[in-house]
């Protein structure tokens, strides 16, 4: 099994139809807001002369918004930057910004496009 198969989903879409019970409109609603919120959120994560637990709210809160949406890696990633900051006050945000680009490339793909 190779290392992109053990990954969480890029967007899980049971995941996705249970929160917003199976209606196409409200999952693209809630899509489009979680995108809004990586475009809004990514940036501010990487001010470095922001305090780092002012960042790690920002990365709790794109992790819950992830959460909701299915966007698994997002949350994974966003999971471990919080962590990060929380601890040592450090964070890599590569492996986060990759999740939410290739995140929001998906959307096209399940015919969410946000």
């Amino acid at each position: 099994m190779d290392v992109e198969n053990k990954l969480a989903p890029l967007l899980d879409r049971a995941h996705l139809d249970a929160q917003t019970f199976g209606d196409a409109d409200l999952a693209r609603e809630v899509l489009t807001l979680f995108e809004e919120q990586c475009r809004r959120l990514l940036p501010a994560l990487a001010e470095e002369g922001r305090p780092a637990g002012e960042r790690a709210d920002l990365a709790h809160t794109l992790k819950g918004a992830a959460l909701g949406v299915g966007a698994m890696r997002v949350a994974e990633a966003s999971a471990a930057v919080e962590t990060g900051l929380r601890g040592d006050g450090t964070a890599d945000l590569d492996a986060l910004r990759s999740a939410a680009a290739r995140t929001v490339e998906t959307l096209g793909a399940f015919g969410l496009e946000a």
